[in-house]
């Protein structure tokens, strides 16, 4: 679903330098899953993982940023090459905005990708605030792109698919 012309979604996506995610909700499902010692696990989407492979190796930076603590979100975002990446986070926003800083970008050139409440201030921030279908209603109307499928499920794959479309 776009809030923006076809045209003005390409204008914007066009500028990005750097795509910034969420983990739970959007690079997963969002479920969590424990094993019997109580280790978290998370399902990572494999063709999320070529789309990002494929967005980096075209010149976007792509960073992760989440609340969550988890150390697999560290071991998936190595495995891809993703070189920044932030977990624990409770200001998400500053944290963007450190890293536009160190990197040299302006918010305006940075796409982020959140699907709860705790994504929305980032989200009015960035130049292409975009969500995921299974977002929260609040994450839809922040957004000026809702992807098809849902988090964990293609998602990101399909944004990634976007920027290289062209």
């Amino acid at each position: 679903m776009n809030k923006v012309s076809e045209s003005e979604l390409r204008s914007r996506l066009s500028q990005v330098k750097l795509l910034a995610l969420d983990v739970d909700g959007v690079l997963t499902d969002g479920g969590l899953y424990y094993t019997e010692t109580g280790e978290e696990l998370k399902k990572f989407n494999v063709r999320d993982g070529l789309g990002l492979k494929l967005l980096m190796q075209a010149g976007i930076d792509v960073a992760i940023i989440t609340a969550s603590t988890s150390t697999s979100v560290l071991h998936r975002a190595k495995k891809l090459g993703i070189n920044y990446t932030f977990i624990g986070v409770e200001n998400k926003l500053s944290v963007l905005e450190n890293l536009c800083h160190q990197i040299n970008i302006t918010l305006e050139q940075v796409a982020y990708m959140g699907d709860d409440l705790n994504d929305i201030p980032v989200l009015k921030a960035v130049g292409c605030p975009l969500t995921v279908a299974d977002a929260m209603q609040a994450n839809k109307s922040s957004a000026i792109y809702v992807t098809k499928l849902f988090g964990g499920q293609g998602a990101v794959r399909e944004i990634c698919d976007r920027f290289l479309q062209d």
